[in-house]
């Protein structure tokens, strides 16, 4: 009973198995948690590095912006007008004006700029906003903005958000430069001010993708919030803290978050830019990376399943194949062979068994040989008694003329047709004369030309003695089609097509020559030893064996090609016999 409990698992091919199951385990695990960790890795520092560059980018728009501002600030701020009129007691409307016309050409140049406020030293206001009256600039002149400006000299001064009115509404918000005008001694006559949109710095971060979960904000040196997406960090002391402390660290990975923090310190101002970005996309990728693993995994098992259990059959069953093969040649099969394979003696009986069975094959193949040879040639004649795609083509061409009611075309092509089919059935005849293959040809060609036009000129040439001589059928369309397919067609001049038929004693020689770009020579030599590579509707080598067939081995087709064109000769006898 315990014999045969344990049996199953000392047959060799059962410990094969599992020896082979438990080793591609184990092998599986040890790669897949390699390349698990490995990819992962790779994915999030790709990730980092894409947040870090984004986040980079952003900064520097941002900075060439306040670039921008800076240099209108000290524009207007330096102006020769601006400067004499606040220095001046004197003080004329027209030159008013002229600074009122230099100002709204400076908002003109950016659609940004909310208002330019230039406050004199004795309280004198010129802007743009035409609700600003001297009453006004006492409470100005306290403001943060102007106290900054008076105390940072020629440093322009960039504030937090500020709200023009009091609103929740980020569309009422601003951001503002203010610097100090000075006239020519240096001496303190009034302070600018340059009021931005808030939505420029949204405008500037429109495209920067930080995930799903993902948002970006900027801190000034006193850890006040000069942007963020939600207004509630404007208010809110706890939520500013929490920006506050996720600044403190300039590129950090929030495990428990899934986020990463990378933080960009615009040049241009005390301002630190921070881009959290959600890594959610990241977990999403390990994810599907996993289960790909896990997925490859289970295929693996089974393909090694599969392949273990075939492998140890590899074992019995070439004995097994050799005791059916023996048992199939009592039965009168000779086509047999059996696969070397399996353990060393399996192998070696293999080898006797299929060298004897060789050499009975090689006796039997040899009464067989030509019989097939002509068999085949036979079936291949046949096959290229018509070209589908010639047919076809042609059709379509009829099709054509009798939709531009060209009926006279269309009966020439439908007869020129008529005239290649019964040309080429020759009332089931394999023999037909020169006069009716050199007819087949013409009417090929006449067919052909209403396709290519002026691209294609041809001439017939045929010694009158040879008309009535006798030969096999469609040899010379087939060389034509070649010569049309892979000489003419595509060049980027007129083809011309010549076919003769010329007398030499016993002999008629029939020349096709074309002007094409001529044939690699590795092709014209693949083209005389495989029967299986064409050129046109029939291979080349089917029409030389056909001719040798009828007229032995010193007859056939000989080619020459260059890149002047290509000349196919073919060589029969006047006699058949």
């Amino acid at each position: 009973m315990r014999m045969s409990r344990f049996y199953v698992f000392k047959k060799l091919r059962v410990q094969i198995a599992l020896h082979y199951i438990v080793a591609s385990v184990l092998t599986l695990l040890f790669i897949g948690i390699i390349l698990y960790f490995s990819i992962a890795s790779i994915v999030q520092k790709e990730a980092t590095t894409n947040t870090e560059n984004a986040v980079e980018q952003s900064g520097m728009y941002i900075d060439l912006y306040i670039d921008r501002l800076k240099a209108l600030s000290r524009l207007l701020a330096e102006n020769p007008q601006l400067v004499d009129y606040f220095s001046s007691t004197d003080r004329q409307q027209a030159d008013k004006e002229k600074i009122l016309s230099m100002i709204d050409t400076s908002i003109a140049t950016d659609p940004f700029i909310e208002s330019i406020v230039m406050v004199s030293k004795d309280g004198q206001i010129i802007s743009n906003e035409s609700g600003l009256s001297m009453s006004m600039s006492s409470n100005m002149m306290k403001e943060a903005w102007y106290v900054s400006a008076i105390d940072n000299g020629n440093v322009p001064v960039l504030t937090s958000a500020r709200m023009q009115d009091f609103s929740m509404d980020k569309d009422n918000w601003v951001i503002s430069l203010s610097r100090e005008i000075k006239n020519e001694q240096g001496r303190n006559i009034g302070v600018l001010l340059i009021d931005v949109q808030y939505k420029v710095i949204e405008d500037y971060l429109e495209n920067l993708d930080l995930g799903h979960a993902g948002f970006s904000f900027i801190l000034n040196a006193n850890h006040e919030v000069v942007y963020h997406e939600d207004p509630a960090y404007f208010q809110n002391e706890i939520k500013q803290q929490e920006l506050y402390e996720i600044a403190l660290d300039p590129a950090a990975y929030d495990q428990t978050e899934q986020t990463f923090t990378h933080l960009y310190s615009l040049r241009n101002a005390d301002w630190i830019f921070a881009g959290v970005s959600s890594q959610d996309e990241l977990t999403a990728i390990k994810n599907k990376l996993f289960n790909i693993f896990v997925l490859f995994g289970f295929g693996f098992l089974i393909i090694a399943t599969v392949s273990v259990v075939l492998f140890t059959g590899r074992i019995t069953t070439p004995f097994r194949k050799l005791e059916r093969a023996m048992q199939d040649i009592e039965k009168g099969l000779t086509e047999i062979k059996v696969d070397s394979r399996g353990c060393y003696e399996a192998q070696s009986l293999s080898r006797h068994f299929n060298g004897m069975m060789m050499e009975i094959r090689k006796l039997m193949q040899e009464i067989t040989d030509k019989e097939k040879d002509l068999r085949r040639l036979e079936i291949s004649t046949l096959h290229s008694q018509i070209n589908p795609h010639f047919l076809y083509n042609t059709l379509d061409t009829i099709v054509w003329m009798a939709e531009f009611n060209d009926s006279e075309k269309v009966i020439e092509m439908t007869k020129a047709l008529a005239q290649f089919f019964r040309l080429s059935l020759s009332g089931g005849n394999e023999l037909t004369t020169v006069e009716n293959e050199l007819d087949h040809v013409r009417q090929y060609l006449f067919i052909q030309k209403e396709r290519y036009g002026d691209g294609l000129v041809y001439t017939i040439d045929c010694d009158p003695s040879l008309l009535r001589v006798q030969m096999p059928k469609i040899i010379l369309q087939p060389i034509v089609e070649n010569a049309l397919y892979h000489g003419i067609r595509g060049l980027d001049r007129q083809g011309v097509i010549e076919v003769r038929a010329e007398t030499d004693g016993d002999q008629v020689i029939f020349t096709v020559r074309d002007n094409g770009e001529g044939f690699d020579k590795d092709l014209l030599v693949q083209n005389r030893v495989n029967q299986s590579t064409k050129l046109g509707g029939v291979g080349i080598k089917n029409v030389d064996e056909r001719i040798q067939l009828y007229y032995g081995p010193k007859y056939g087709v000989n080619i020459h090609s260059d890149h002047n064109g290509t000349t196919v000769r073919i060589v029969i006898s006047k006699t058949l016999d």
